[in-house]
């Protein structure tokens, strides 16, 4: 049995790639297509090319489906505990399902019993998961009348059969009642069974890979719950998740991790001796791990609050900011991951963001760029606190500043007063230095807004003169003055304590030597370099360092700005290298990569591609499909890492397994990043960007 089931999850994971190539390219090219960039296309001809990418999205989701079953199967499926509020759910399951009972005008009401408690402690996605199956169910098989959820906690006598139900304090019911067609009773059970559904003709109505309610009553015993139905053919029926208001894990998922480090001595004086090897082992149980959440204010949030998003896994140091944060006068919100962490900013719209760097799912590099380069998030002030942080990297892909840990109390304070500082002002004062009389006035136009205080001057002399009577947001300064040059500038105002943190932004328009970047960079930690030539580049810079909103930005700059983000300066001009074995994955990936303005060279297997790598000058990245014919992605990779030109080369796995354990199988092997199939275009350019700009 275990080695069936063994060959069986193998199989389906292998079946989940072969499934999901051929997807990837399907749904990058009709999202092309329907975005219509060029304005070529008809209407009619956009909204079939959304039909087929909501096609190919369907798709996906069934066969998400069943890789999940698989994963539940096989027992890699794990659980992340925290606590989940009710009116947090609730908004949840109004956001997902208001418009779906709205379309089919059937009745949707949700309510939330009087004597709940708070939160529950449970897996939040898991449960979420599991309430999605269930209204789904109940809107696909009802055509008219109502469907309800009921939230409450359960009273009277307990005749569960998960023992965890029996001895927990408090138990939470969630009740879905529809009017729907209803089950037959001898149906009843063989609906919870895999890949069955109450009908299985070949005529039947309602598709599906009756897996959904599989998947649910697993994830709900996963959770320490059951799941009952009541129904009646042709009045409707009643599923009702039970769950304890507290998880407890059993006993034997516990898990032993161990860290191991090598520490090598030599004594004074050299000498071949052998080396000295100390094992540290720290032993943790992932479970317990994920099960701290950090208790944050996001239920009580008002309107007009500050609030500031700790983005930190570290359950110890969490709490610290978020009490110095409340001292600050900042509601605080925390999140331990980076997917949650860009959820949480789009939906709180958080005024501040502290940001650490290691994340257990994703590097805080990616979670900035992707903040950064969404116009709902793009004008959040974010301060980088983490182990030995690349200041000038995170400088460059839109942060305010950054702390090394381990930080003291005083540094911190002095990180939430300077967010704390930017979030209070509502207009922004920016001076500009340019010494030629037309420039200056258009440069005023092209920024003058609402939100936004400019003065200008046209010498090195002048601008002192002004900063020294007057604050500032952000300088721009043309390098070529006509007293004294834009360097010598730099440098009295690097030896002013109040002048030396300025933002500035350079524009000149010139090519910067190597050299003077360098002279630039060394003058003050926080310069920001930038290639201005443009005054479109000049308009994003600026409202990036005041962090202007963007939907309040007058309509001109606004469409500015969506014209200048349909390319990417740090990918401008990079050359990736593609290798993958399918040609219509290559097409589609090629298509996207051009977009962004990028040369792209492409090779079919693992020997071809290192091949090209050796005589093909000036790759930047390199894109690898993982499943290949002969010589697979893994073996390609350490291949390439076994070369010293390119032990340093970006490498990122592209897979369609998704399995756990995939993402440090391609770690291992040479990858610097993963990502899976099918892939989603805003994620990889957001990647592709984090490693160009190291």
């Amino acid at each position: 049995l275990a080695l069936t089931s063994k060959y069986k999850s193998q199989f389906l994971a292998n079946m989940s790639h072969e499934l999901r190539t051929p997807l990837n390219s399907l749904l990058i090219l009709a999202k092309m297509l329907y975005e219509n960039q060029e304005g070529n296309l008809t209407g009619k001809q956009v909204e079939f090319a959304r039909t087929v990418h909501r096609s190919g999205s369907d798709l996906l989701a069934l066969i998400n489906e069943i890789l999940a079953m698989s994963k539940i199967e096989s027992g890699m499926i794990t659980v992340e505990i925290g606590e989940l509020g009710f009116p947090e759910l609730r908004d949840y399951v109004e956001w997902n399902f208001r418009q779906v009972a709205q379309t089919k005008a059937v009745e949707f009401k949700i309510e939330l019993g009087d004597d709940l408690p708070r939160s529950i402690s449970t897996d939040a996605k898991r449960l979420q998961q599991v309430l999605k199956n269930l209204l789904s169910n109940a809107f696909k098989f009802t055509e008219k009348g109502s469907v309800h959820l009921r939230v409450e906690s359960v009273q009277g006598p307990r005749n569960f059969e998960h023992p965890v139900l029996h001895d927990a304090d408090q138990i939470i019911a969630f009740t879905v009642t529809d009017s729907g067609i209803g089950i037959p009773q001898d149906k009843q059970k063989i609906i919870f069974e895999a890949f069955q559904q109450a009908d299985m003709t070949t005529s039947r109505k309602y598709g599906g890979t009756g897996l959904g309610l599989t998947i649910s009553r697993e994830i709900a015993t996963l959770l320490g719950g059951e799941i009952r139905v009541q129904s009646v053919p042709g009045e409707g029926s009643k599923f009702t998740l039970y769950l304890p208001r507290t998880y407890m894990p059993p006993p034997q998922k516990s898990v032993r991790v161990e860290r191991t480090l090598v520490v090598t001595a030599e004594p004074q004086g050299g000498g071949a001796q052998p080396a000295v090897v100390e094992r540290v082992a720290r032993t943790a149980t992932e479970w317990l791990a994920s099960e701290v959440r950090i208790h944050d204010d996001r239920e009580a949030i008002q309107p007009g609050d500050r609030v500031v998003m700790i983005v930190e896994d570290d359950v110890a140091f969490a709490p610290v900011l978020v009490d110095l944060a409340r001292e600050q006068g900042f509601k605080a919100l925390v999140a331990q991951r980076g997917d949650t962490a860009i959820s949480m900013a789009q939906k709180f719209k958080p005024d501040a963001i502290t940001l650490d760097i290691r994340l257990p799912d994703m590097e805080g590099w990616r979670v900035l760029d992707l903040l950064k380069h969404d116009p709902a998030t793009r004008h959040i002030p974010i301060h980088v606190v983490s182990v030995d942080p690349n200041r000038e990297r995170a400088v460059k892909l839109g942060a305010i500043a950054c702390l090394d840990k381990p930080v003291n109390r005083e540094s911190l304070l002095g990180a939430l007063e300077q967010l704390k500082h930017i979030v209070d002002r509502q207009t922004r004062r920016l001076l500009i230095v340019e010494d030629d009389p037309v420039q200056r006035e258009a440069l005023v136009e092209l920024l003058k807004a609402d939100d936004l205080e400019t003065k200008a001057v046209a010498t090195g002399e002048e601008a002192l003169t002004v900063l020294s009577g007057e604050r500032f947001d952000c300088l721009v300064l043309d390098l070529g003055l006509a007293d004294i040059q834009g360097f010598e500038l730099l440098e009295r105002m690097r030896k002013d304590e109040a002048l030396k943190k300025l933002p500035v932004v350079i524009y000149t328009g010139r090519e910067l030597t190597s050299k003077e970047e360098t002279r630039l960079r060394r003058l003050a930690k926080s310069i920001i370099v930038k290639d201005a030539k443009s005054p479109e580049r000049l308009l994003d810079e600026t409202s990036l360092v005041l962090h202007r909103v963007e939907s309040k930005m007058p309509e001109r700059q606004r469409r500015t700005l969506e014209r200048l983000h349909q390319s990417d300066p740090l990918l401008t001009k990079r050359k990736v290298l593609v290798v993958d074995d399918d040609v219509r994955n290559i097409f589609a990936l090629t298509s996207v990569l051009e977009r962004a303005q990028m040369e792209v060279v492409y090779a079919e297997n693992g020997r071809d591609a290192i091949e090209l790598l050796e005589k093909t000058p000036g790759v930047d990245v390199v894109l690898m499909d993982v499943m290949m014919p002969e010589m697979d992605g893994y073996e390609t990779m350490r291949t390439i890492r076994g070369l010293e030109r390119f032990k340093d080369m970006p490498i990122i796995a592209l897979t369609a397994k998704a399995m756990k354990g995939d993402r440090e199988k391609c770690i291992e092997a040479g990858a610097s990043d993963y990502i899976a199939k099918p892939v989603d275009v805003p994620q990889l350019l957001s990647m592709l960007r984090v490693w160009m700009s190291r």
